[in-house]
């Protein structure tokens, strides 16, 4: 017979997954119009360019509109700085207890800002928004059902990845990103109920685009062994200019702060009205990027062409995000790893060295190797591509593309870009932290200095109280004796006014041995 604790935990088990399922319905059906109406929007920008070129005079009424409505997602903004940019840097601080926000206020305003911010062709991503969007479903169905405080993290961390489980149709990539880069967090609480929302919104956003494939880069010809070394050197070129990424976009923010003659409400008038001119000439580069990733294997093999639509992405990129409107950067970084991927494929072409029918190879692994190399989540990359791309066959060297660029961003001392943004975020809003006493959670690595440690002889932080230690499926209140192991969960109490350095010297012990 079953104990009535263990009646209990099953009873919270099953209420926690239903609450998943109902996270991941919701937000794959706001994230999948989210998506539709994006991609409507921008059909609408490229048809009415194409209007243009026969009626130049239509030009008139749509820059004046273009900077009307600039300045509106600009007062918006800046009126709600929670909805700038991409929103993942707000995400891991509610996951870290170390910000807190509104979700109904943040759901809406984001909903509608991104849909003309990504929608007038400027060169932000869908996926950062849509998993901001979905946190706040996540935050909102957990606060309804008054589940506490460690489901509301779960309910946010659902809502996360099934927001970029829509975005993207990657469920497995969604979960493994959301846990190994926003979260920190493996715990069997946290994945399960984490993995069931992503399906779940992913099984809704196929009812709304199908099954085929976000970046449909087919492929007919498998890469030689003999070939294997041009790996190695493309790995170490998107390590270089994946680390000259994170320097440009982590210090964009103080550069626009040192340019005085235009308002922060203003700055979206800029990239609106530089949009124009890329319609114009250039409709296939509009938004994140999408429509020319599946088409770059259809242009002509030109290292002048690729270098120029790098260089175009790349500082139209940096534009648009300085807007501080809300868009991310998570399609544009994919999208200018397709193109260097492209660009290398291009010149080996031109030196003979490569037969030109693996350009579609090495557009995929460039895309994986460039978000490695930046995000610093290799594996996410490798899953993400693969499931985007809709075929296993790539797998080895895409990983080694990945890996090699990971490596050579480590080796410049580069951090991931959503965490330094995280930080950045944090240290600029102080007064949006958490004022009250806040709840985290931990989880313990093998090797770890809390790996084999008693509590008690632990040095824990002052103010700082563990006060659950969930072991699997088991739930433990801990003393002084309790042991504690790798794949431990801790949920702990710390004042808020310590909640950063808390959290860090919580995490350094619970993830890294001694020394």
């Amino acid at each position: 017979m079953h104990s009535k604790g263990e009646t209990i935990r099953q009873q919270n088990q099953l209420s926690q997954l239903v609450r998943a399922i109902i996270i991941g319905m919701l937000t794959g059906l706001v994230v999948s119009l989210f998506r539709l109406i994006i991609q409507h929007f921008l059909q609408f920008v490229q048809a009415s360019f194409h209007y243009f070129h026969g009626h130049p005079w239509g030009l008139v009424p749509w820059t004046v509109g273009s900077v009307i409505l600039a300045l509106l997602l600009g007062w918006m903004a800046q009126r709600n700085p929670n909805i700038k940019g991409s929103g993942i840097p707000q995400v891991e601080g509610q996951l870290t207890n170390q910000f807190d926000e509104k979700w109904w206020p943040v759901l809406w305003q984001k909903f509608l800002g991104g849909i003309f911010a990504i929608g007038s062709g400027l060169f932000l991503g869908r996926e950062g928004p849509s998993i901001q969007l979905g946190a706040t479903i996540g935050q909102g169905v957990e606060e309804r059902s008054k589940a506490g405080k460690l489901n509301r993290q779960i309910g946010i961390a659902s809502g996360a990845a099934a927001g970029l489980s829509a975005a993207f149709n990657a469920p497995i990539a969604a979960t493994i990103f959301i846990l190994e880069e926003v979260y920190h967090n493996f715990s069997p609480l946290i994945w399960l109920a984490t993995f069931v929302s992503a399906l779940c919104s992913n099984m809704v956003s196929m009812q709304f685009f199908g099954l085929k494939p976000v970046l449909n880069v087919p492929y007919n010809y498998m890469l030689p062994n003999s070939l294997y070394w041009h790996l190695l050197v493309l790995g170490i070129l998107l390590g270089v200019l994946g680390r000259f990424y994170q320097v440009v976009i982590l210090r964009l923010n103080g550069w626009l702060a040192k340019i005085k003659f235009l308002p922060p409400v203003a700055y979206p008038v800029v990239p609106f009205l530089l949009v124009i001119p890329i319609a114009w000439y250039l409709p296939l580069t509009l938004g994140g990027g999408n429509e020319l990733i599946i088409k770059l294997r259809f242009l002509p093999i030109s290292l002048a062409l690729f270098v120029g639509l790098f260089v175009l992405r790349f500082v139209f990129s940096m534009i648009s995000y300085g807007s501080q409107l809300p868009g991310g950067i998570f399609l544009p970084i994919l999208t200018l790893g397709a193109i260097l991927g492209a660009a290398y494929c291009a010149l080996m072409v031109q030196l003979g060295l490569i037969p030109a029918r693996y350009m579609p190879n090495f557009i995929i692994y460039a895309m994986a190797g460039y978000f490695a190399c930046i995000s610093k989540a290799p594996f996410t990359a490798i899953l993400l591509i693969t499931e985007m791309v809709g075929s296993l066959t790539h797998l080895m060297p895409l990983a080694i593309v990945a890996v090699v660029a990971y490596l050579v961003v480590d080796a410049l001392h580069g951090e991931p870009v959503y965490t330094a943004m995280f930080n950045a975020f944090i240290g600029n809003n102080p007064e949006q932290q958490r004022k009250e006493d806040v709840t985290m959670s931990v989880t313990i690595y093998a090797g770890a200095r809390l790996d084999g440690c008693k509590v008690m002889n632990f040095h824990w932080p002052s103010d700082c109280i563990v006060m659950v230690v969930y072991r699997g499926e088991e739930k433990i209140i801990p003393n002084g004796q309790t042991k504690l192991q790798a794949g431990d969960t801790l949920l702990l109490r710390a004042n808020s006014s310590m909640t950063k350095q808390v959290y860090h010297e919580i995490t350094t012990a619970a993830h890294y041995a001694q020394g």
